[in-house]
């Protein structure tokens, strides 16, 4: 990772972001980004290959683990941080936009012509309403994907045994989850950080609001 390039981002969201966008990308690049990378890979690094069931019968734990694990929790998890970022970058992109259409007129009509945008990077018109949608997004973004964690992983926590039945399994079979109790942690700590940012994202919109 670049984290020059990473870094300049950041400054970038930040600089144009309210006091509310800069609570929500610190929980975000700190409890969620930085977990993620230093913690969360290594708990769910295991999570196939310590998916033990107590038979010998070939493909039956790996049917058994597709059906419980549908889509790694790892995997989602990152598809999630990435979705819910992005809009802050186009925040970023229509800034530039604006900074370049500016420096464009200033360059066609010289420094005595009527200026577009006295300042490019305030909220109004157009980058009202983009700063708007990208809010209205990351929050329905994180709500989706708490719905799914919570019909993924039943009720956001994980069993220390399951039972499978699905072929070619000859009976029901007693399967273990590697440690259960540490991804359970980790993923109610995930729930609770987005349920933050979801209230931090919908309670700056109505600051938005209700500042025009």
């Amino acid at each position: 990772m670049n984290w020059g390039m990473f870094e300049g981002l950041l400054n970038g969201v930040n600089k144009y972001s309210t006091a509310f966008g800069r609570i929500w990308l610190s929980l975000v690049f700190i409890f969620r980004l930085l977990v993620y990378v230093v913690a969360a890979e290594r708990v769910w690094s295991d999570d196939d290959k310590d998916f033990d069931c107590n038979t010998r019968q070939p493909g039956c734990t790996n049917v058994c683990y597709d059906h419980f694990f549908p889509v790694s929790h790892i995997r989602l998890w990152a598809l999630q941080l990435i979705l819910v970022t992005c809009p802050s970058l186009l925040v970023i992109m229509h800034v530039a936009y604006r900074e370049a259409k500016e420096q464009r007129q200033r360059t066609a009509g010289g420094d005595n012509c009527r200026s577009i945008y006295p300042n490019p990077g305030k909220k109004r018109g157009g980058l009202w309403w983009t700063y708007l949608l990208s809010l209205i997004f990351k929050a329905g973004v994180d709500m989706v994907f708490l719905y799914i964690f919570y019909r993924f992983y039943r009720n956001y926590t994980l069993p220390r045994l399951v039972k499978c039945e699905l072929p070619p399994c000859p009976n029901v079979v007693d399967c273990f989850i590697a440690r259960p109790t540490e991804k359970t942690i980790f993923t109610l700590f995930m729930v609770v950080t987005t349920c933050v940012c979801v209230m931090l994202s919908l309670v700056e919109a109505a600051y938005l609001i209700g500042k025009r």
